[in-house]
């Protein structure tokens, strides 16, 4: 089982970028891309319904903003858009796909780096999103929560951490609540658990040459429960061609979907 994931930052805009032709080719199971910034009624059949692909959105009620989708080989057993609550769905964040035991979520946890507002309401998905994440890990469905949860947890997983301890995506606050989710709740942080080398990043700023020089973040995941994780068997960042401020993450599973 293939799955990648990308914070798409405006699915459109990726895709004249040549990010569906590039997916295409990596046959994988499912992808999942966040931040789209569309509604399904704006977009073009090529994005809305690839051909041998099942295409699920999740997008947020405001135009222009965030939300989630799902490219998937397979039909779904069951498709759950939202968290039940009612303004971070407005908000278009999560959506999971379930097959058999299984069920993969294209994942968005808000940025906080606008404001001190945007800040207040990232705390707020974080504090209401926690309970959710461990009933998923007590239900004992494996899960994969793939997306842009736009933290870096360690200092391994950011050029420069030292100037970015007061910055929001590395407080310490944020920080916490990712080590809470590995060591208390039980979810594993894939990537890592295959790859411990430093300077393995997901995002880059669009000042200062970031991407060129590899000054970047790692803030894209899959994050999994014990039991799915221990099967993957191999992790890749795609850097060669930009679809984005983000690239793709694609982890590879030693299971059939």
């Amino acid at each position: 089982m293939r799955i990648v994931t990308l914070n798409a930052n405006g699915i459109r805009s990726a895709t004249t970028k040549g990010f569906l032709d590039w997916m295409k080719r990596q046959k994988a199971d499912l992808v999942c891309v966040q931040e789209i910034k569309a509604q399904e009624a704006d977009l073009p059949k090529a994005i809305l319904a690839p051909a041998k692909l099942h295409a699920f959105f999740h997008p947020a009620e405001k135009k222009g903003y965030s939300g989630v989708a799902i490219y998937a080989r397979k039909e779904p057993d069951r498709v759950v858009i939202g968290l039940g609550i009612p303004d971070i769905d407005a908000q278009g964040r999560y959506l999971q796909l379930d097959y058999g035991n299984l069920s993969v979520v294209s994942v968005y946890v808000p940025s906080g780096s606008s404001s001190e507002e945007a800040q207040a309401r990232k705390f707020s998905f974080m504090k209401r999103f926690l309970p959710k994440l461990g009933e998923m890990r007590a239900s004992g469905r494996e899960f994969v929560l793939c997306g842009d949860w736009n933290i870096a947890h360690r200092e391994i997983d950011l050029k420069n951490w030292r100037e970015n301890r007061k910055n929001s995506g590395f407080l310490p606050e944020e920080r916490a609540w990712l080590t809470e989710i590995f060591d208390r709740v039980g979810f594993v942080d894939v990537f890592r658990a295959l790859d411990p080398r430093p300077e393995q990043y997901t995002w880059w700023s669009a000042r200062g040459r970031a991407r060129e020089n590899n000054v970047g973040w790692r803030l894209d995941y899959h994050i999994a429960t014990p039991g799915i994780a221990r099967t993957a068997e191999a992790a890749r960042i795609y850097t060669a061609r930009p679809f984005s401020d983000h690239a793709p993450l694609t982890i590879d599973y030693g299971v059939a979907l």
